[in-house]
């Protein structure tokens, strides 16, 4: 059964506010979705049941067992799947109206540009610091608003950045909230979150999206909204526009976005994905490595032989075998590299190294 417009969006054109004209609005919408995991699938889904007429997903990850209890639009049968093709499929199960494409590899300086062109509007549901403020730089230089919404345990934090004032201005973006990259921000694997604050912020991101396109009610433009889910209460931080748009085209142009935390690893300490499939290949070699996971429940390319978390790892307590080379990995390469440092501030002649990007970027660049 294929419904028609009028049946499918009733509830919804009957607000007088929206009606079938804000409805034609929705329709006539491009949006961008950045992230498919606990802030973008939902995201992703309550914006094509809304009636947006394009949707484009970019997510580079597969559905991992520990996604599931927040990301409620994947299933077991999804586990080992590319996130951005499992959505676009649910979605298009019941948004015939919607036309939906997805990117499965990471959004980067190199690609931003091509992939926010064509869109009306950006949506950040990322848990990446560095692909934040990728994608605020980026809608800045190409006058692109961004829906921001970020998560840290019981927080959720919700902004509508960069858009156009009736004075011919942009409104405040994330740099005027956060002028510099934090290094010391967990994400949610990290720090752990729960399941409803990830939703409350997702569709707190959607009804953004949802009054720029149909232009009623207020917009969270020139203020941040923080949310706090144990005490149910919220704030909203007032924002000033002062980070200009050619101060942050330099800070493009100069930006790797590469997350801060990795500026300062030592490259010695270092082995790439590439090198250590290599040595897992050749029986001599994988016998002399000791792979050491430093967070629980990582989806594995490779077997480990220990788990030992960042939170309870004391090299203290670790009894090593220096004819070996210790591997350090976690899924983007920052706490196993607290890890390395911490082996070798305590045994500095023994042979430690850390996956560079971690098991994100072996998964990426080597896995088949």
């Amino acid at each position: 059964m294929k419904p028609t417009k009028p049946q499918l969006f009733k509830r919804q054109i009957t607000l007088s506010e929206i009606g079938e004209s804000g409805q034609e609005k929705l329709q006539n919408a491009s949006v961008l979705v950045v992230g498919c995991g606990g802030l973008g699938s939902p995201i992703a889904v309550y914006l094509a049941s809304s009636g947006i007429g394009k949707l484009h997903l970019v997510d580079f990850d597969t559905v991992d067992i520990t996604n599931l209890h927040r990301q409620v639009f994947y299933s077991l049968d999804d586990v080992g799947k590319p996130k951005a093709a499992v959505l676009r499929t649910f979605i298009k199960q019941r948004a015939p109206f919607t036309e939906v494409s997805f990117t499965n590899k990471p959004i980067t300086k190199e690609n931003v540009f091509d992939l926010i062109e064509n869109v009306d509007v950006v949506v950040d549901g990322t848990d990446s610091l560095p692909t934040k403020y990728l994608l605020n730089d980026a809608c800045v230089v190409k006058n692109k608003p961004l829906v921001y919404g970020s998560l840290y345990k019981f927080d959720g934090y919700v902004a509508t950045f960069n858009v156009l004032q009736k004075d011919g201005s942009s409104s405040a973006n994330l740099r005027d909230a956060f002028p510099e990259m934090a290094t010391d921000i967990p994400n949610c694997e990290e720090a752990g979150t729960l399941n409803s604050i990830v939703g409350l912020i997702a569709t707190q991101q959607v009804n953004e999206v949802l009054k720029l396109v149909t232009e009623i009610g207020k917009p969270l433009t020139n203020e941040l909204l923080i949310y706090n889910s144990l005490e149910n209460t919220q704030l909203k931080m007032k924002l000033k526009p002062s980070v200009l748009k050619d101060k942050i085209a330099k800070i493009f142009k100069l930006q790797t976005y590469v997350d801060a935390a990795c500026v300062g690893q030592n490259p010695d300490w270092q082995i790439s994905s590439q090198e250590l499939k290599e040595r897992l290949s050749i029986q001599s070699e994988s016998k002399n490595l000791e792979i050491i996971a430093v967070l629980n429940n990582l989806e594995l390319p490779f077997q480990v032989d220990k788990t030992i978390h960042i939170n309870s790892f004391d090299a203290e307590k670790i009894a090593v075998d220096f004819n070996k080379t210790y591997v350090m990995v976690c899924q983007r390469g920052f706490n196993s590299y607290r890890a390395t440092e911490r082996l070798k501030k305590k045994y500095p002649d023994l042979k430690v190294l850390n996956l560079t990007g971690g098991i994100s970027t072996y998964k990426t660049q080597v896995s088949s």
